[in-house]
């Protein structure tokens, strides 16, 4: 991974989860247009490297469920390598 790929420990740490409850905090209010030009910008900043940690914790899981490979029974039979792209 690239230098400027690169998340801040804070933000590469969270759960999917609780990244994209912060997302929908500042989403909320930048909406409300209660934050002053500054702060603003500072939200804005931290929702796109969050949205950035949203989309690889989800690339991630994809991944994971494509690679299960289901036996005749229908069960899971095991995990097959995935070409990342």
């Amino acid at each position: 991974m690239a230098a400027a790929d690169t998340l801040p420990p804070e933000i590469a740490e969270l759960s999917f989860e609780d990244a994209l409850k912060q997302l929908e905090q500042i989403v909320r209010k930048l909406e409300s247009g209660e934050a002053r030009l500054e702060e603003a910008i500072e939200d804005y900043e931290r929702g796109a490297l969050l949205r950035r940690h949203c989309e690889r914790k989800l690339a991630e899981a994809k991944a994971k469920v494509e690679r299960i490979v289901l036996g005749g029974d229908g069960r899971p039979a095991g995990l097959e390598p995935v070409d990342p792209e």
